[in-house]
Parts: structure tokens; C-alpha cells; sequence
């Protein structure tokens, strides 16, 4: 599906379903990784993750146009168009879009590297994903100094 086609299908589903026409631009944008679209404030257009034709069927990207157009018409009407708004959930069930885009079929949590850190006095050990100065923090147990140990590679923090 090209940028022009998936403007002419939010032209149609932004008449079908709101009976209000879709003056703006629809395009993909392969830089969304963690949401199916955008409605950029700015501008008034949508940008549409790709990921939603391509690893999921016509319905849920025709849900997230939905979703996304209740964005641009509560803006546009000069309402608030945050998720959280009971205007903003009631036109959402109204014309029937996703809440939520789903999870692509093969999302894997990734591991992660976590850094093991051990108290020189009690032996308290503590996981951070990121490196801390030893200098400045001490165990919370005792008061003692900490002692960096090895990076950890783990989808969870371990267990201390």
C-alpha cells in the first residue's frame, strides 16, 4: 500500500464513519516502533506504522486510522483529544477503532544487560540497568560501600 492509497482510504473512513472530510496528510512512517500511528498536533496529519498492514490484516490498520481520526476531529472541534477524556472514548466506541494497536505476531522481549553490584560489608546484592558511582551510593541495608561485580544478560532483572 502506498502513501496515496492509504490518504484515500482515511479520506473514505474519515467520511464513512465521521461524516466530516480529512483535510490533512495520511503517510506512513517506518520510525514509529512502539505505537500503530500519530496525529502530529502540529500539523494536523497522521502518520500510520506501516507494521500494522504488513504483520496484521486490513481491520486493524482501519482500526487505527479510526483511533487516530478521533485525534484529528475532537482537535479540530476544539476539544481535547487525549485518551483519556470521556469525549475521546465515547467517539472511539462510536465509530469502532482500536484502544490499543496490537503486539506484532513475533515480539520477542529482548534481553537485557544488567550491572550486578554487591555490598563489600553484607554482601547485599543489586541490579541496575544502568552503571552507578560507587563513590556516591552506598548499600541501603548497612551503609557500605559497593563493589561493581559483572554485567548480567537477563529479559528480566534477576533476582538479588
Amino acid at each position: 500500500m502506498t502513501n496515496q492509497e492509504l490518504q484515500r482510504l482515511v479520506e473514505r473512513i474519515s467520511l464513512e464513519s465521521f461524516g466530516k472530510p480529512f483535510r490533512h496528510h495520511a503517510m506512513f512512517n517506518a520510525r514509529l516502533r512502539t505505537t500503530g500511528g500519530r496525529y502530529r498536533l502540529g500539523d494536523h496529519n497522521l502518520e500510520i506504522n506501516p507494521k500494522m498492514i504488513t504483520e496484521h490484516d486490513r481491520a486493524v490498520l482501519v482500526g487505527v486510522i479510526k483511533h487516530e481520526l478521533c485525534h484529528y476531529h475532537l482537535n479540530l472541534a476544539g476539544q481535547s483529544g487525549q485518551h483519556r477524556t470521556a469525549a475521546f472514548k465515547q467517539l472511539l466506541r462510536q465509530v469502532g477503532g482500536l484502544r490499543f494497536a496490537p503486539a506484532p505476531p513475533n515480539a520477542r522481549p529482548r534481553p537485557r544487560q544488567w550491572q550486578l553490584y554487591v555490598c563489600t560489608r553484607c554482601q547485599q546484592k543489586y541490579y541496575r540497568a544502568r552503571r552507578i558511582d560507587v563513590t556516591k551510593m552506598v548499600c541501603g541495608r548497612c551503609h557500605g560501600h559497593l563493589q561493581w561485580q559483572k554485567t548480567v544478560v537477563a529479559v528480566t532483572r534477576p533476582q538479588a
